[in-house]
C-alpha cells in the first residue's frame, strides 16, 4: 500500500449485511488508522466482507483493510488477539 496516509481522514462504509442500525452504516474518522482499528478490532471479522474504507478518494475493500492493519507502517498499537 504505497503512499497510504494513516493520518488522513477516512470514511468507513460497513457492509449492509452486518450493519443493521443506521448508526453503523457509515462512520467518519479523524484518521484512517482509527477507522482501520475500529473495523478490525471492534467488529466481528465477518464485517470485513463487503465493507470498504475511503481515504483520499481511494477505496479499500476488506482484504486491503486487513493488509493495512497488518502492515509495518500501521501507527497504532494492535490488540493481541486481532493481530493473530
Amino acid at each position: 500500500m504505497d503512499n497510504f496516509s494513516y493520518t488522513a481522514s477516512a470514511e468507513l462504509y460497513p457492509s449492509r449485511r452486518y450493519a443493521k442500525s443506521p448508526r453503523e452504516q457509515y462512520r467518519r474518522f479523524k484518521t484512517a488508522a482509527e477507522a482501520i482499528q475500529y473495523i478490525v478490532e471492534d467488529r466481528p471479522a465477518a464485517w470485513l466482507i463487503g465493507t470498504f474504507l475511503e481515504v483520499d478518494g481511494r477505496r479499500f475493500d476488506g482484504a486491503a483493510i486487513r493488509a493495512l492493519y497488518e502492515a509495518d507502517g500501521y501507527p497504532l498499537q494492535r490488540q493481541q488477539a486481532a493481530a493473530a
